[in-house]
């Protein structure tokens, strides 16, 4: 794959991509559970550009059932242990509707789930790439105190992906919060430096850095904006290109 400034180049035509998709979007009104029908239009979506030979993997948050320590009773480790189990259950339910969508599907993890999901093996990940399967990464790192952006950024550099497509509730970059000031600057494009500097609300600083240092181009978009990610997988970005220069 690309590196450096051809990966962004590689932007407008990924071949392998790593979509990031929100728990807690996922969920739609309910804020929490699944909602099938948005779970639906986000298969469907994947499928056209699976049709089209794009080479899809998947990144689900938990925040649709977990967000971190709810109580000071609660130990982080297994806090977090919680978190990375919520991201399974996550991408078992999600896998079967790509499935009803005429999708192959593969779930790995960095643990074992028993029959549920394999365990992470890049050459065999490799392997069902090839053969047409959208993989679905869950379990995050599979460690305490790593986010899901941590778990994404390290599966994106690790599977040597054109891009990572973060898929949110809010359409982009902003300066600031858009749901505090009215004002707030979005940006078109960004330098994932300035991401660091500024400490956008892009990914975690972790993962910003993994960005930085391995030249991984991200993207971030509307998940609710119409083919928004069918859009993006063909380089129509919307929201906000994070360059890697």
């Amino acid at each position: 794959m690309a590196r450096g400034r051809g990966k962004e180049e590689a932007m407008e035509k990924a071949k392998r991509v790593l979509l990031k998709l929100s728990g807690e979007a996922l969920a739609g009104e309910k804020k929490t559970g699944f909602d099938e029908e948005v779970c639906r239009k986000v298969a469907k979506q994947v499928a056209v550009s699976v049709k089209e030979g794009v080479q899809v993997g998947v990144v689900i948050g938990g925040g649709n059932f977990w967000r971190g320590r709810t109580s000071e009773a609660i130990d982080r480790t297994k806090a977090d242990q919680i978190g990375m189990l919520a991201t399974v259950m996550n991408a078992i339910y999600v896998s079967e509707i790509f499935r009803s969508e005429g999708m192959k599907t593969r779930i790995f993890t960095p643990f074992a789930c028993g029959s549920m999901t394999e365990l992470f093996s890049k050459d065999q990940a490799n392997e069902a790439f090839a053969k047409g399967c959208v993989i679905f990464f869950a379990g995050g790192t599979g460690h305490p105190y790593f986010s899901t952006d941590t778990g994404v950024a390290l599966r994106a550099i690790e599977m040597e992906a054109d891009v990572i497509l973060l898929a949110k509730a809010v359409d982009g970059v902003y300066d600031s919060d858009p749901k505090v000031n009215p004002k707030a600057k979005k940006y078109d494009t960004v330098s994932i430096q300035e991401v660091i500097h500024k400490q956008l609300a892009v990914v975690d600083l972790t993962a910003s850095v993994m960005c930085m240092d391995n030249h991984m181009p991200m993207a971030v978009f509307g998940l609710d904006e119409p083919d928004s990610i069918v859009r993006a997988m063909k380089g129509e970005i919307t929201g906000t290109r994070v360059t890697v220069h």
